[in-house]
């Protein structure tokens, strides 16, 4: 929204008249649910044998964490957290199966995919979500919660459409539900199996590089590890974005900042500002790639004048990585614009470590994976001044697992040396080749 105010108005004066009635017209959004439609979700939910709750980023602007809590361990169900709802949900809660959609992991993706029943609360089905939407979750109903009834079934036909604030709808469909979990008794035994031998045959991981470089999964693990769950966390866009929100363990929310679907490159180094200043006893990080650090990072001469301590990480591969991953698996390596040099050989366009140096931050660059913990740890001790960490990673990294842009998410199964073969056929009808390696379905390269 841009306000636009005229020289010549802000130069008059005017007396000032307090009106005697505040009655500005805006949204009124409905919070309190229908009560019929919270009794019709229980019932459904108490019925499914195999049921999902879908998170999204409703939850956190509903500050409804508790109730989400208190809700799925009443249900039993499964949760998968969309990247906007990272940390709405504990990672570390067993019910907690990790992020869906075109980067999420297999469990996630495939409970989703294999459900009898959604419960959509806050989450929009947005297409990194769903891949081809008219082959998401063929056997589910849904159960979509929202604030805004513009998304209620706007891609995904809701069964029982609910529209209120989320803290109001949990903390009346927890009663509910447990009152018809009392005539109908939910059996989840067959489902939890199925799901946990998915966890157990793919998890998340990552192979070493191929290369004398970092792994990158590997640095932003350990920031994670050592900054621990009261840190805060914010991404800039692409394959960094996606590494953070695999790898690093999110027990709390708002310890997760992202632009999401607005795809904001240069949002890293500002929200962190913001972050530390909301929350100044926190250590605050900003994870950025080599290119989106270059859309904002004059905004560390503002950390520096007004004493705002982020800790800064550019995982820096000298390369616009994700473009360029899409640009080796679907366009044959036919790199345009994608190259940078930033980080490797001699001659580095910007030297990041002596551009923190210029604006009065600590500057460290990082190449041999032994220097790792020992710059991390250096940059959580040092609260004087900003810390920028160049660490120069591998180019040739990929975000795993994957499931390629507009076909059906049965393709969590999809490997990279299948990109030159693609065709439509395979995309509409959802076959998934048998000779794909077990290894790539679980993210291992």
């Amino acid at each position: 929204m841009l306000v636009d105010i005229t020289k010549d108005a802000q130069q008059e004066s005017a007396p000032f008249i307090w009106p005697p009635k505040l009655d500005l017209p805006g949204y009124r959004p409905v919070t309190k649910a229908h009560g019929k439609q919270i009794v019709a979700a229980a019932q459904l939910l108490a019925e499914a044998k195999k049921p999902v709750l879908l998170v999204g980023g409703g939850i956190i602007r509903s500050r409804a964490a508790d109730e989400l809590k208190a809700f799925a361990e009443a249900a039993g169900a499964p949760v998968v957290t969309t990247l906007m709802a990272r940390g709405a949900f504990p990672d570390s809660h067993v019910q907690n199966l990790g992020m869906p959609g075109m980067h999420g992991t297999v469990p996630a993706v495939l409970a989703l995919q294999e459900s009898d029943l959604i419960v959509s609360l806050g989450a929009r089905f947005d297409d990194r979500v769903t891949g081809k939407a008219a082959l998401f979750a063929p056997n589910a109903k849904v159960i979509h919660v929202d604030i805004d009834p513009a998304e209620i079934s706007k891609i995904r036909v809701a069964d029982v459409p609910i529209v209120g604030d989320l803290r109001e709808v949990l903390g009346d469909l927890l009663p509910a539900y447990q009152d018809a979990a009392q005539v109908t008794t939910p059996d989840y035994r067959d489902w939890w199996a199925r799901l946990d031998a998915l966890r157990t045959e793919f998890p998340l991981g990552y192979a070493p590089t191929g290369d004398t470089l970092l792994s990158p999964q590997h640095v932003i693990q350990r920031i994670g590890e050592l900054t621990g769950p009261e840190g805060v966390f914010a991404s800039g866009v692409g394959q960094h974005q996606m590494w953070a929100a695999q790898f690093i363990r999110y027990e709390r929310p708002n310890s997760w900042l992202n632009s999401g679907g607005a795809g904001t490159m240069g949002y890293a180094v500002p929200a962190a500002m913001g972050a530390k200043v909301a929350q100044p006893e926190r250590q605050v990080w900003a994870i950025d790639g080599d290119g989106c650090f270059q859309m904002t990072n004059q905004e560390l001469a503002t950390c520096v004048i007004n004493n705002i301590p982020i800790k800064v990480a550019i995982i820096n591969n000298s390369s616009l990585g994700m473009v360029r991953q899409w640009q080796t698996l679907f366009y044959n390596g036919r790199y345009s614009n994608t190259d940078l040099n930033t980080g490797h050989g001699t001659v580095r366009v910007p030297d990041f470590v002596k551009l923190a140096e210029a604006y009065g931050c600590l500057g460290i660059r990082v190449e041999r994976e032994e220097e790792i913990d020992a710059a991390i740890q250096l940059a959580l001790d040092t609260n004087d001044r900003p810390v920028v960490i160049d660490f120069v990673v591998s180019a040739d990294a990929m975000v795993w697992p994957m499931v390629p842009q507009g076909v059906s998410n049965s393709y969590v199964q999809y490997a990279r040396e299948h990109a030159p073969s693609w065709d439509d056929d395979m995309a509409e009808t959802g076959r998934v080749e048998q000779n794909v390696p077990r290894t790539v379905i679980g993210g291992n390269e």
